[in-house]
């Protein structure tokens, strides 16, 4: 069973959005919703994390090493400044975003196949909350990109 590789980078990923979502909150303080809304995202990812303990507790989660190559996403590195700054993090946000939405889409596939009622419960909740996200960034993105690609210089 190769369900562990997905739990794996799942949490993985969860994890890099989790501390993706905070470097952007502290790098973009000047933007209040940007700052709030990104650190309250990052409590999501977190609780995220915590609902996925007991599913990896029973199936396991496999390392990096055991990983296949490329199958994870490094967070951000720094976050950039001004309005197109901005607008290039809240795009990277959104790559790891669906990274994990998908993998989630995966790890409910496997779930319905061993009709695993608990993690489809912890799918149901957590895939729902990055969906929402996925919104907050796409609207935040199109509300920033007049600003940053027009009027800034």
């Amino acid at each position: 069973m190769k369900l562990p590789v997905y739990l794996g980078l799942l949490h993985q990923s969860e994890a890099t959005l989790a501390e993706s979502y905070r470097q952007v909150a502290e790098g973009h303080g000047e933007e209040p919703d940007v700052h709030f809304l990104c650190l309250t995202l990052a409590r999501q990812c977190d609780a995220h994390q915590d609902a996925l303990a007991p599913i990896i507790g029973r199936y396991g989660e496999c390392t990096e090493d055991d990983e296949p190559e490329r199958l994870h996403h490094e967070g951000l590195s720094k976050t950039r400044s001004g309005p197109v700054g901005l607008l290039r993090d809240l795009q990277d946000l959104y790559l790891m975003a669906n990274l994990v939405d998908i993998t989630w889409t995966m790890v409910k596939q496997a779930a319905q196949g061993l009709q695993d009622a608990e993690l489809l419960d912890v799918i149901a909740r957590c895939d729902g909350e990055t969906e929402v996200q996925l919104h907050w960034l796409k609207t935040r993105m199109k509300q920033a990109a007049p600003q940053a690609l027009i009027a800034a210089s």
